[in-house]
């Protein structure tokens, strides 16, 4: 199965997110379940993340999304977790 891991920076946290950046994406590198990832860009900045993974269920989305180095040091206002469905591509 594959979620979208939608997850909204909370405001003027970009310090969080420089700091753990790198670990951030060895997480997400490492884990063999990361199908595309990036960030929202808002006035060139980024204010949060889109990651598409592979799990087995709901709930090993979710321990994923809160083993993220990201939510780990308290970037994230909101993660959202659902379940998604590739049609093209």
């Amino acid at each position: 199965m594959y979620f979208a891991l939608t997850c909204i920076d909370k405001t003027g946290a970009l310090e969080i997110r420089l700091a753990n950046r790198s670990t951030h994406l060895e997480f997400l590198n490492g884990s063999g379940k990361v199908l595309f990832a990036g960030p929202f860009i808002e006035d060139e900045k980024p204010v949060g993340s889109l990651v598409v993974i592979e799990a087995a269920d709901r709930a090993e989305a979710e321990a994923f999304a809160a083993a993220d180095p990201y939510a780990k040091a308290g970037l994230f206002e909101s993660v959202t977790v659902r379940e998604w469905r590739r049609v093209i591509g």
